[in-house]
């Protein structure tokens, strides 16, 4: 799946096209590295998005096309630094 399609699904993004403008700006790292929005995630990888306020870490969990907002959750784990 696409970085920025998981990130909408996951709803850690609001939109797809926010998630796209952020990966072409440089401000999306998978396993420490800067990734454009096609970018192809896998489970077990880990992300890192850098905001104004600073940065938000997790680990993808499962990838699925849909799901409903209560189990979105589900499909990452937080890491805290």
């Amino acid at each position: 799946m696409r970085i920025d399609k998981f990130l909408k699904v996951s709803r850690i993004l609001k939109r797809r096209t926010v998630a796209q403008e952020a990966a072409s700006a440089g401000k999306i790292s998978v396993n420490g590295k800067e990734v454009k929005p096609s970018y192809r995630v896998k489970v077990g990888d880990v992300v890192e998005i850098s905001f104004l306020s600073g940065k938000f870490k997790f680990r993808v969990l499962d990838l699925k096309e849909t799901v409903k907002k209560d189990d979105a959750q589900n499909l990452y784990e937080v890491i805290a630094e």
